[in-house]
């Protein structure tokens, strides 16, 4: 009876249409892919296994977003393909643990099984970001900068960068183990404590709670078209579709970005910039053409203080809206609360009746830094030592608005200057 049951439960598993839905759920295994094989179901997914079983259970979902990118990108950003470079070995990664002392996360490894990163080359894979005076494009890296990089120093010990911008020298860091008030493989941009004597003093403000969620997050965002795609770059302004105003024949919609590496929590101050998309409809008639003559904004921080700003134009320019005509622009401002919101109107003037003036709406959009964790360095002084003024005003600073999509920028000499 046993050796009958047994033969019967070898036959079963042996089944190999049993087969053909575990290799599409876990390795996701096409009936194209499995005919290039010409083997079994059952033989693909005993092969799969033998190679990267340890990662079955991130394996399908970091696959699927490589390729949902990669497709994406193919698209509209072809020449960002061209920089991702072919998965790397088991070996590499264990010789990686070996030389930097420390483990690294399943779903960390999995994702360079796949792809390692890519080449240190503009754009980043992992966004830019540009203002009239300050660019920034990430890459993510591959393994063995990833592994030059890895520090050991007080403020990041035991922390591995995963991105790195080549203009502002900023990175994104995942903490190997859970020392310095870190989470383990806890993931974040390092902000200096400017009013820390110690220099290990970082707060961190905190991008993903671990590799898959913070990568599989991303791409999600790109490929749905949450970040625009500008000039074969994707920029990570968050766009708010409720976030849209519309006076007669003109639409305002508004999306927002935090910069980390312009902010600091001591002192607080948050650095957003926003991008203005003003659009008329296409089916206006031709005498609806006006020009925008000035803006207005309210600026409320989160302590209710609210801030009055009014000027000519927008960045330097007087823009003529006719039918089916776009113009967009990007600016900035500073707060020295966690958040707060604008909102205003543009003046235009028609020029078929150049005494006809009307305002046109700006919606509220809402500013909100990430959650951010304050340095245990900091924390363990004395508190006393660092008074703080949150009282400072933020500020419009139209002054130095992007001029449309000028993305050619040479690297900062330093942080964005800040004007009334």
């Amino acid at each position: 009876s046993c050796c009958y049951v047994s033969r019967r439960l070898n036959q079963l598993s042996s089944h190999d249409p049993l087969w053909k839905r575990h290799c599409k759920k876990y390795w996701l295994i096409s009936e194209e892919e499995k005919s290039r094989q010409n083997q079994t179901w059952k033989a693909i997914f005993i092969s799969m296994c033998s190679d990267l079983g340890r990662y079955i259970r991130y394996y399908a979902t970091l696959k699927k977003a490589w390729d949902d990118l990669e497709k994406y990108l193919g698209q509209r950003c072809p020449r960002m393909i061209g920089s991702l470079k072919e998965s790397v070995r088991e070996e590499d990664l264990d010789a990686v643990e070996a030389q930097i002392g420390c483990k690294l996360p399943d779903d960390y490894r999995c994702s360079f099984r796949i792809h390692n990163g890519q080449k240190l080359v503009v754009p980043g894979l992992m966004g830019s970001m540009a203002l009239s005076n300050h660019y920034r494009s990430e890459d993510l890296l591959d393994i063995d900068t990833a592994a030059g990089g890895f520090q050991q120093r007080l403020g990041l010990k035991q922390c591995l960068p995963l991105t790195f911008c080549i203009h502002t020298g900023l990175s994104q860091y995942m903490a190997l183990e859970s020392v310095e008030g870190r989470n383990k493989y806890e993931i974040f941009y390092q902000c200096p404590d400017q009013m820390a004597r110690n220099p290990s003093a970082i707060d961190m403000f905190i991008t993903g709670t671990s590799y898959l969620e913070w990568f599989t997050s991303y791409v999600n965002k790109v490929v749905t078209g949450g970040y625009p795609i500008i000039r074969d770059q994707i920029f990570r302004y968050v766009h708010d579709k409720e976030c849209v105003a519309t006076t007669e024949d003109i639409t305002v919609s508004v999306s927002t970005s935090f910069l980390p590496e312009l902010s600091s929590v001591h002192p607080p101050h948050y650095f957003f910039t926003y991008r203005i998309r003003i659009e008329m409809s296409k089916d206006a008639l031709p005498e609806k053409a006006c020009q925008l003559d000035s803006r207005y904004w309210r600026i409320t921080n989160a302590k209710g203080d609210v801030e009055e700003v009014q000027g000519p134009g927008v960045v330097g320019e007087f823009p003529i809206i006719s039918p089916g005509r776009v113009y967009e622009y990007t600016s900035c401002t500073t707060f020295s609360t966690t958040s707060g919101y604008m909102e205003g109107y543009y003046t235009f003037h028609c020029l078929y009746y150049k005494e006809k003036f009307f305002n046109v709406t700006i919606p509220r959009f809402h500013m909100v830094c990430p959650t951010f964790k304050v340095s245990t360095a900091r924390m363990e002084t004395n508190h006393n030592e660092y008074a703080v003024d949150e009282d400072e005003d933020s500020t419009d600073t139209d002054e130095y608005e992007d001029r449309r999509r000028v993305l050619d920028i040479p690297a900062p000499s330093g942080r964005c200057p800040r004007h009334t």
